[in-house]
């Protein structure tokens, strides 16, 4: 069943969030996958930046360090951490992807969606460090991530589903 517009502002909070953040430098603007800008075009509905190797070569050549890709033994960590951050604060987390260079998760909780993926990317981090896996200067995450807002039940079952069965897929429509 399709929600209209005056139900979908009938509620003051998303019931969830699909939360994805990549790995430092994985994902560059330019990248033949399609980016998003930064200053101004990242607006919802607004096209993708397209493949652009002058720009792609100008963000590696501003790379502060070699792109970060998660093993075995990093995702199980941030796996670890994640769990750990939803246990702490009370999240409710229903999907978990760590891939070797990004993070799916759907979770929900009434609270500021962008200090929740502060959180995931913090305690991960922190994780890595324990583990002498990073340093003190390497940033294991890219700036910011994707904050999806579920306001529907179905809305939560299509991201979930998306998270755990259908990577490599391309990313549902909420609507």
């Amino acid at each position: 069943m399709r929600r209209d517009y005056i139900e979908f502002q009938d509620r003051s909070f998303a019931l969830a969030y699909l939360i994805t953040f990549r790995c430092y430098g994985t994902w560059l603007h330019g990248d033949e996958r399609g980016t998003v800008g930064r200053r101004g075009s990242n607006v919802f509905g607004s096209p993708r930046i397209r493949l652009d190797k002058t720009l792609l070569e100008i963000d590696k050549r501003q790379m502060a360090a070699p792109p970060f890709e998660l093993g075995s033994i990093e995702r199980s960590l941030v796996e670890n951490a994640i769990v750990q951050v939803c246990a702490v604060r009370r999240y409710h987390l229903f999907a978990l992807n760590v891939r070797t260079n990004h993070v799916h998760l759907v979770v929900s909780n009434g609270g500021n969606v962008e200090r929740m993926m502060d959180s995931f990317k913090a305690y991960s981090t922190k994780a890595f460090r324990t583990a002498g896996l990073v340093v003190r200067h390497v940033r294991p995450w890219s700036r910011h991530g994707s904050t999806r807002y579920l306001w529907t039940e179905e809305h939560i079952a299509t991201a979930v589903d998306y998270v755990l069965n259908r990577q490599g897929a391309e990313l549902p429509v909420f609507d």
